[in-house]
């Protein structure tokens, strides 16, 4: 008989996913009133192509952290068998310290590429939407996943 997840852990999972699903929804309802709008009307929905491109950032960054939270990321276990239950934590402990050096890596990557692209007002050719607040989301969502996979070292099971 399995432990039931503690309350805290089904929010944060409910906080992390309801704002991918909503985001992903709305690119379904745009593409929808694009496609109908192009093929019926001839009239296709004014830079619906750069906004369903910026909502695929938010929605595959958005979902980082919740991969993250949730354990999800594609693992290669060949070596799983090979180790006993202690060291198949260590192991685990270990990926999860060098995930988070990578996360804190890219961050501050993001961070400062995010800086640039905010100095120079780069923004969407049709539609001018700026750039710069979408790498600053993504560059804290993977401070957010970071921190998550430090958490993940300290866990207790």
């Amino acid at each position: 008989m399995s432990v039931p997840e503690p309350r805290w852990k089904r929010r944060a999972d409910a906080l992390l996913g309801v704002p991918a699903s909503v985001v992903l929804l709305a690119m379904m309802g745009l593409t929808v009133v694009d496609v109908v709008a192009r093929y019926r009307f001839s009239r296709p929905v004014r830079g619906a192509f750069e906004v369903t491109e910026l909502m695929l950032v938010v929605l595959i960054f958005a979902g980082l952290p919740l991969v993250s939270f949730s354990d999800e990321h594609a693992v290669m276990d060949f070596v799983d068998r090979l180790l006993g239950p202690r060291g198949q934590g260590r192991l685990q402990r270990c990926v999860h310290v060098v995930n988070a050096a990578f996360m804190f890596l890219l961050t501050w990557l993001m961070w400062r590429k995010a800086d640039r692209i905010w100095a120079y007002g780069d923004a969407t050719d049709v539609l001018r939407i700026l750039y710069g607040p979408f790498v600053y989301f993504m560059a804290i969502t993977l401070a957010f996943a970071g921190v998550i996979h430090l958490y993940k070292v300290v866990e207790r099971r």
